[in-house]
């Protein structure tokens, strides 16, 4: 699935895939292209040739990073392989080609392009890399190699929503403590002491604060939609050993 505010680009190509199309069987049926989990290698490698040639390339121009929760952000020159992946959270290009990926199972894919200066971006945004300030580290990269925050629009992706989310009492305090941290973002749980956290909009909030043109918010609900997307919590809640993770990707094309 593609964002509004990205389509119809020239020189861009950027999707929000799902758990569809692949060769993965079993808990990971579908399209895991993750690597960490405990999928074959043949099939996790298959299922990124199949997400690449989606975009029109071959698998060795996607670049996934070791995602860490963090705020680190990769510069990219190049396409790098699994060996080569540092651990960070974010990338950014101004290079062709070079294919950024973004994997998930409950935490938000955030996608970044300035048209003008041809520079993209992707972020990994959980709640901890949300809070800490991932977007603001991918458009402070971004402007480094000449984009604007003038020109930026962003996309955030499929995550698990507000009414799959329930967090305590000492989550919301660490929420409500911080920038963008809105009562309004909760609703009290079933549970006594719970609430249910509205991770989507939390995010969309801390990106636009970043001060970009733009930025949409894709809601979809990964643990609340099996069928499209896998989601960590899902697996948790079934004391399941392991889960897939879907890929969030943009790509310029240099045409």
């Amino acid at each position: 699935m593609e964002a509004e505010s990205l389509q119809n680009t020239e020189g861009l190509r950027h999707g929000f895939l799902t758990r569809k199309g692949g060769v993965s069987d079993g808990i990971h049926s579908g399209l895991n292209v993750g690597f960490g989990s405990d999928d074959s290698r043949e099939r996790v490698a298959e299922n990124r040739a199949r997400a690449a040639k989606a975009f029109g390339v071959r698998s060795d121009r996607l670049t996934t990073v070791y995602q860490v929760h963090g705020v680190d952000v990769a510069v990219l020159k190049r396409p790098l392989d699994r060996e080569e992946a540092p651990k960070a959270d974010a990338m950014v290009t101004d290079r062709p080609d070079v294919m950024l990926g973004i994997l998930t199972a409950d935490c938000t894919p955030v996608l970044f392009h300035d048209a003008k200066a041809g520079v993209i971006g992707a972020c990994h945004s959980g709640w901890r890399g949300s809070f800490a300030g991932i977007s603001e580290a991918t458009v402070s990269a971004m402007e480094k190699l000449g984009a604007s925050r003038d020109n930026i629009s962003a996309a955030v992706g499929p995550c698990i929503a507000r009414p799959s989310y329930e967090v305590d009492a000492g989550f919301r305090d660490t929420i409500l403590s911080g920038p963008s941290g809105d009562e309004d973002l909760f609703d009290r749980s079933v549970r006594d002491g719970h609430f249910m956290f509205d991770l989507p909009e939390y995010v969309r909030r801390r990106t636009m604060a970043t001060g970009i043109a733009a930025v949409e918010l894709v809601a979809r609900d990964t643990l609340a939609e099996e069928e499209l997307f896998y989601s960590y919590r899902r697996t948790t809640l079934r004391g399941e050993p392991d889960y897939g993770r879907q890929l969030s990707a943009i790509m310029l094309t240099g045409s």
